[in-house]
C-alpha cells in the first residue's frame, strides 16, 4: 500500500454514520415541532416559575394539625397495599407458571400470557377509576386495582424466571418418577423463589407508592386525604401529608431490603 493510500485510509478510520446523523437531525426537528404545538414557550415557563413560588410559600410551615386524620389514611394505605400485595402475589404464582413457555404447551401460555399483557395494559389510577364507578368509592376500589397491577407485573418477571431455569434439575425430578406438581416443587421453585421474592418485595414497595395516586381519584387511602386537603386550599397541611408519604417510602424501602437479605 502506498503512503498516499495509507494516509486515505487513516482519514477514514471514522467512517460516517449518515443514516444515524439524519436519523438524530430529524428527531432534533421533531423535538422542536412537538414542543411548538404542545404550547411551549418561555413566556408560559417563567409564569409557571412564579407561580410555583408562590405555591410554595403557601406550603410552608408544614401543619400537622389534623394528625389524626393523617394517621388513618397512612394506616389504610398501608392495608391496601398490604391487602393487594398478598392476594396479587398468591394470583400471580399460577399464572406465572401458566405462562412460562419451557413448562406448558403453546394453547396454554397464548391466553395467559394475553391475560398477563390485559393487566399491565393500563396504569393503576386508570384501573382505579374503572372499579370506582363499577363498585364505589373506598379501599376496596384501591384494593382491586392494585391487586390487578400485582399480578400483571410479577406474572410477567416470574414467567420470564421460569423460563430462564436449568431444565437439569426437572428432568431429574421427572426421573424419580415424580408427578406435575411435585416437578414444580422440588425442581422449578427452589431455582426462582430468591427472584420471587424479590418481585414481590418490590410489588410492595411499588404499591405502597400506588395506593397514594389511586387515593386521588376516589381509592381511598392517603391519597384520597391529600386531595380533600388541595380542594379547601390547605397547602400546609398538603406539605405534611407529602412528608409523612415520603416517610411511609423510605421506611418501606429500608424493610423490603431487610426482607430481601434475610429471605434470599
Amino acid at each position: 500500500m502506498s503512503t498516499l493510500d495509507q494516509t486515505a485510509a487513516r482519514r477514514r478510520a471514522f467512517t460516517p454514520n449518515w443514516p444515524a446523523r439524519l436519523f438524530f437531525l430529524a428527531f432534533a426537528i421533531y423535538l422542536v415541532y412537538a414542543a411548538s404545538r404542545l404550547g411551549f414557550n418561555l413566556e408560559r415557563m417563567s409564569y409557571g416559575l412564579e407561580h410555583g413560588q408562590r405555591f410554595l410559600a403557601r406550603m410552608f410551615p408544614p401543619s400537622f394539625a389534623r394528625s389524626e386524620l393523617i394517621i388513618s389514611g397512612i394506616v389504610e394505605s398501608l392495608q391496601i397495599a398490604i391487602i393487594a400485595s398478598f392476594f396479587g402475589i398468591v394470583l400471580a404464582l399460577p399464572v406465572g407458571f401458566l405462562a412460562a413457555r419451557n413448562l406448558m404447551p403453546v394453547w396454554i401460555t397464548w391466553p395467559m400470557r394475553a391475560f398477563v399483557a390485559l393487566c399491565r395494559s393500563f396504569h393503576p389510577i386508570i384501573v382505579a377509576i374503572i372499579f370506582v364507578k363499577a363498585i364505589g368509592f373506598g379501599a376496596l376500589a384501591g384494593v382491586m386495582a392494585l391487586i390487578v397491577a400485582s399480578v400483571g407485573f410479577i406474572s410477567k418477571l416470574f414467567a420470564e424466571a421460569i423460563e430462564e431455569i436449568s431444565l437439569k434439575q426437572v428432568e431429574a425430578v421427572r426421573a424419580t418418577g415424580a408427578g406435575f406438581f411435585a416437578v414444580l416443587v422440588m425442581g422449578v421453585l427452589p431455582q426462582v423463589l430468591p427472584r420471587f421474592i424479590g418481585f414481590s418485595t418490590y410489588q410492595l414497595d411499588s404499591n405502597l407508592r400506588n395506593s397514594t395516586m389511586v387515593g386521588i381519584v376516589g381509592g381511598g387511602g392517603i391519597g384520597a386525604t391529600l386531595f380533600t386537603a388541595y380542594q379547601r386550599f390547605d397547602f400546609d397541611v398538603v406539605l405534611a401529608i407529602l412528608i409523612v408519604i415520603v416517610g411511609m417510602i423510605m421506611v418501606a424501602e429500608i424493610v423490603s431490603g431487610w426482607a430481601r437479605r434475610v429471605f434470599q
